[in-house]
């Protein structure tokens, strides 16, 4: 295929969308926000509903990853290395956004906010349910270093591992913890036909921060 025919199948890549549409929309974005996230768990086409992509910026650059949800009550919480490029650009600016792309629910929430670390008692309360082997890589990694190969990682692993064996309790790294987004902004974004998609952002209110405001805005 040349370069004019892949284009001209590209541009001709395209879906009808369903009738499900935001009619009921409640005034506490995470009581939707969970109700999404209960269906994206029961949908066997959706591998890990949880994913999300976390949007940080080096300097004039965004940069996109995907990271784990692992609570969401009035904040979005993920874990990672504290030494890591993301965490590294947090530090510089907490202003970032998290993606949910739930494709195969005709939906995607967008979420803006500040991110800011959780206490170390979160973070070793979270660290002693992972499992072992997420325990053990937690020390291994040096994440977003360079790495000379793969066997050097696999080593690290393996000495590791001896020191802490399996069944016995892992300490946390002191470079390791999590994140909370605390949102200003709530977006949820639900396919509809004839490109007429359901858009409902939720922004806090400037002058009480306990308060969401609610608007439908075009497609």
């Amino acid at each position: 295929m040349d370069q004019k025919l892949e284009r001209e199948a590209i541009q001709q890549l395209r879906r009808s969308y369903g009738d499900v549409g935001l009619a009921d929309i409640p005034g506490d974005p995470f009581n939707l926000f969970h109700m999404w996230l209960k269906d994206g768990v029961s949908n066997p086409l959706i591998v890990e509903a949880n994913a999300m992509v976390l949007s940080t910026v080096d300097g004039d650059q965004p940069v996109s990853r995907t990271v784990l949800l692992k609570d969401a009550e009035k904040s979005f919480t993920f874990f990672t290395n504290y030494n890591s490029r993301k965490a590294t650009e947090i530090s510089k600016s907490p202003h970032v956004s998290l993606l949910f792309p739930w494709y195969a629910m005709e939906r995607q929430v967008i979420v803006l906010g500040e991110a800011r670390k959780v206490s170390p008692e979160v973070s070793d309360q979270y660290f002693q349910t992972r499992p072992w082997g997420s325990q053990i890589g937690a020390w291994s990694s040096e994440q977003s270093q360079d790495l000379n190969s793969r066997d050097e990682l696999e080593v690290r692993f393996k000495e590791f591992a001896a020191k802490y064996p399996e069944g016995t309790k892992v300490p946390t790294p002191p470079h390791w913890g999590g994140y909370e987004v605390i949102p200003s902004s709530i977006e949820f974004w639900q396919g509809r036909y004839s490109r007429l998609h359901d858009r409902v952002r939720y922004t806090i209110d400037l002058t009480d921060s306990t308060i969401w405001n609610v608007k439908r805005i075009n497609p």
